[in-house]
């Protein structure tokens, strides 16, 4: 399976002004994001990294505002846009319709977040009788499995972005650092850091689920 090719964040780093609801695009009669959504749903790629750029922030407040947690509001950021690339055909593009589409999504990903929470919950009082000894070898199974499958993630992508993801959380190097240690332009750098934390992401999604 391929990876979805659009941007990532890192936590608090959505840039540009966050707009605080829906209404504001609503009366939006802009060509540039009626054509933007038509290449979306035509599949280009680069259409979903302007979408992600233009209204990122605008899902990723909505879903704090729900969430009232930094690091699920970026989960569910990331699986907004991923989801809209892989339903992208169920979109009729029009400049109101796209903002109101990304937000129809955010609330489906903000509900799963909820219910997940509540499962959460379920399990810890159901977990309360078992032996220390049994969970304390369930998390190291679960942790183990995880550093595999990061492993296994990070050794099927391509160089140069295998390279470069390594260099970036294995030796802790910023963008600039392996810009200049690869000899890429740094915009090529951040694209591979974005597209290799997706790959890894969605494997251990995968197996976790």
């Amino acid at each position: 399976m391929s990876s979805v090719a659009f941007p990532t964040r890192p936590p608090r780093d959505y840039g540009g002004a966050v707009v605080t609801g829906v209404r504001e695009f609503e009366g939006e009669q802009d060509e540039y994001v009626l054509s933007v959504a038509a290449r979306l749903v035509a599949g280009e790629e680069s259409a979903l990294e302007e979408i992600y750029d233009r209204w990122s922030a605008l899902v990723h407040t909505c879903a704090l505002r729900a969430l009232h947690d930094p690091h699920d509001a970026e989960d569910v950021t990331q699986q907004v846009f991923v989801a809209a690339w892989r339903s992208r055909h169920t979109l009729t593009p029009s400049p109101s319709a796209l903002p109101s589409w990304l937000i129809g999504i955010a609330r489906h990903k903000i509900s799963d977040v909820r219910a997940a929470r509540s499962r959460d919950v379920d399990r810890a009082r159901a977990v309360a009788a078992v032996p220390d000894s049994d969970l304390t070898v369930e998390a190291a199974d679960r942790e183990i499995a995880d550093r595999l499958v990061v492993r296994q993630a990070v050794q099927d992508l391509p160089d140069p972005r295998r390279t470069i993801v390594f260099l970036a959380f294995w030796e802790e190097r910023s963008h600039a650092e392996i810009a200049e240690t690869t000899g890429l332009p740094l915009g090529t750098v951040k694209s591979h850091v974005r597209r290799g934390l997706i790959h890894i992401h969605q494997q251990l999604e995968g197996v976790r689920r």
